[in-house]
Parts: structure tokens; sequence; C-alpha cells
């Protein structure tokens, strides 16, 4: 008659209220900014696509200080606090919304701290560095911002074997040059590139080019030869899926071909990272799910 609550403490109750109002506030987050992951966490459990909800949150937040307009050292400060807001969330003292949820994930499926705070390290270089002289130094990097979601997510998506951390590792590198090949244009804005040095010295493309929104042939194959690389990198990630828990394959897989998807719109838009955006419609993104959905 009053369902499976009743016999809980109202303490009880109304925390569990309190932490679900927090995983929507994360979910919030991941619908506004992410239709790629809002869609392929759906077919995660519902404690597993919860936990990804929170740590988007988290990641989205660092990102977003990163990104301000404000002098360096305010977002320097403010990834400061971040970082004692994950500390605190640790150590069972989370009182930011974000926190709450994620102490939550943290708590449930034992995600650990250092590559959280790795994350964070990587948020600094960004607000510190804007330059890489090679692909060596940039994929260092990418691990910082990007590999370390896949390491702080394992644990969630589970695996049937220790050998699955490596894969992970090179799927967050291979989105996160996907990112950088899409934003090339938003980081010149903000005085940023990340193309490596070496590379634009390869195809005889300077900095002055970038900052002025060049399109030749230099920068077309400097393009493919990027393109062409981070596809290598997601074939490389893409076996470690049969790694993972049965439940949680289909998501990854499907995150995987919608975020590689990218490389094929900057394709289309002919190169034009400067001007236009490029993402996969929705149309394509349903498209892409039931194509792999068949194909079980």
């Amino acid at each position: 008659m009053f369902g499976p609550d009743a016999t809980l403490a109202p303490a009880l109750i109304a925390r569990r209220l309190t932490v679900d109002a927090c995983y929507d506030r994360c979910h919030e987050m991941v619908r506004e900014h992410s239709r790629s992951f809002a869609l392929s966490s759906r077919f995660l459990p519902y404690a597993k696509r919860r936990a990804v909800w929170a740590a988007y949150a988290f990641c989205r937040t660092a990102d977003d200080i990163v990104d301000r307009r404000s002098p360096a050292p305010e977002r320097l400060a403010a990834i400061d606090a971040w970082e004692q807001q994950l500390l605190a969330a640790y150590d069972g003292r989370a009182t930011d919304p974000i926190f709450i949820a994620f102490a939550d994930a943290v708590q449930r499926f034992g995600i650990p701290i250092e590559p959280a705070l790795d994350l964070l390290r990587g948020s600094r270089m960004d607000i510190t560095v804007d330059r890489y002289a090679t692909f060596e130094a940039l994929c260092a990097y990418c691990y910082l911002v990007a590999s370390t979601v896949g390491v702080m997510m394992l644990p969630v998506l589970g695996s049937v074997t220790d050998d699955a951390l490596p894969y992970a590792v090179q799927l967050g590198r291979a989105m996160q040059i996907t990112n950088i090949l899409r934003d090339v244009g938003e980081d010149a804005e903000l005085g940023r590139i990340y193309l490596p040095a070496e590379d634009l010295a390869r195809f005889s493309y300077t900095e002055h080019d970038v900052f002025e929104h060049t399109i030749d042939r230099r920068f077309v194959t400097l393009m493919q030869f990027q393109i062409e690389r981070a596809r290598t990198l997601y074939h490389d990630a893409e076996p470690g899926i049969a790694l993972l828990m049965p439940e949680s394959r289909y998501a990854v897989r499907l995150a995987l071909h919608l975020y590689r998807g990218i490389l094929g719109a900057i394709e289309a838009n002919g190169y034009n990272v400067f001007t236009m955006r490029a993402f996969v419609p929705m149309r394509a993104k349903m498209t892409t799910a039931l194509g792999l959905f068949l194909r079980g």
C-alpha cells in the first residue's frame, strides 16, 4: 500500500531524493552539451548511466572553467577550488550537486581519484600551455584531458579482463584529437593552436595561416593527415569494446561511431573548421544507432 520506501527512515528517503536530483542536474548538462553522449548513455543500465552523467558533469565543468574569458590566475584558482570539491567528494563531504552525484557513483563503482586529479592537471595545461611541439607531447596532453575519462569510467562499465585499460586510453586520445580537429577555429580565437608544430612545418602551414583562417591545399593535406591519424586511433581502440561487460558494449560502440563521424563531417564541410562546426545530424545518429543494433 505504501510502496517499497514506506519502511525507510525519512532522512534516508530525503537523501535519496537529493541524490536523484543531483543526478538529474548532471543529466541536464549532458543533454545540453553533448547529444552524442546523451544518446549513447541511454543504452547503459540505469546505475551505470547515471554514473556516466556525473563523470561528464565533473569534466564538463572543468572544461567550462578553462574556457572562461577571464585572466589565467582566476581560472587556475577556480580549477583549484574545483579540485577541493573533488577531494571533499572522496572524503564524504560533497556539497556541490555535481559532486554529490559523483560521490554516489564513486561509492557504487569504486571510481579511482587519480585519473580525476590527472584530468584537472590537464585543465591547468589548457590555461598555461597553448602550443605543442610534437604529436607525442600532444598525446600526453590528450591522456590527461580525455583518456582519464575512460580510466574513470572503466570500473563503471566493467570489464571481463584486466586488458581493457589500454584500449580505453586509446579511445580517449582518439576522441580528443577529434575535438581538436573540429575546434581549430574556436581554439585559434582563444590563442590556442593544438595542431603539433612539427606537423604544421611538415605541410608548410604556419601559425599565421591558422589565425588568418587560411584554407588551401596545405591545410587540406594537413587535416587529411590528422584525420587519418585519428581514425587509426579509433581502429586500434575498437577491439577493447569486446573486453567490456556485455551490457556496456553497445553504448561504448555507439559513442565511438558517433564521435568518429565528426571526422567525416569535417571532410563534408570541405575542411572548413574555422567558420563551420562539424557535427553528426540527429537523423544520422539514429541511423547509426539502428545499424549497430541490427548488426548485434
